[in-house]
């Protein structure tokens, strides 16, 4: 099953109202944003990061945060107790999410991936916005259903 059919099941076996927006293929949160008729700070984007942990231990993260914001890679470092964070190369990232860079959704359906979402993105919109798991389709939703639903762990994660 694809992360976009995941995304869909999971949504609908919470009972979330959400819109499903089909759209020309788009991974820049600016293009997508217009796209999907949606502000870029409704946007949640999400990077595939690798956390070094220990001199032979890695960890790897899924760190969401509004798409208006850019990433503090040292903040998500930080927040899971590492040294250092550092974006995967594209196969990794499609590896752990099943998505092209882009298309990843801020949830994540791999054990191997820590969901680590910044608080930000929770008091900035009532709904959110993000790609569905392909480059040609968003979903719109209720931000408090997002945070209900992914239940992620928080932390900042954005540059000041």
């Amino acid at each position: 099953m694809t992360t976009y059919d995941k995304l869909q099941e999971l949504l609908r076996a919470h009972q979330i109202d959400y819109k499903l927006v089909q759209h020309a293929a788009a991974g820049k949160s600016e293009e997508v944003a217009a796209l999907r008729g949606t502000e870029v700070s409704q946007g949640a984007k999400a990077l595939v990061c690798r956390v070094k942990i220990t001199s032979n231990t890695r960890k790897h993260v899924l760190a969401v945060f509004p798409a208006d914001r850019q990433a503090d890679l040292d903040a998500v470092a930080a927040a899971v107790g590492g040294k250092k964070a550092s974006l995967v190369p594209h196969e990794l990232a499609r590896e752990l999410t099943g998505c092209e860079i882009g298309a990843i959704p801020p949830f994540t359906f791999n054990a191997q991936l820590q969901l680590l979402v910044d608080p930000t993105l929770g008091t900035r919109h009532e709904e959110i916005a993000f790609n569905a798991g392909r480059l040609d389709a968003s979903i719109v939703m209720r931000t408090a259903d997002y945070f209900r639903v992914a239940a992620p762990e928080q932390a900042t994660l954005i540059k000041a």
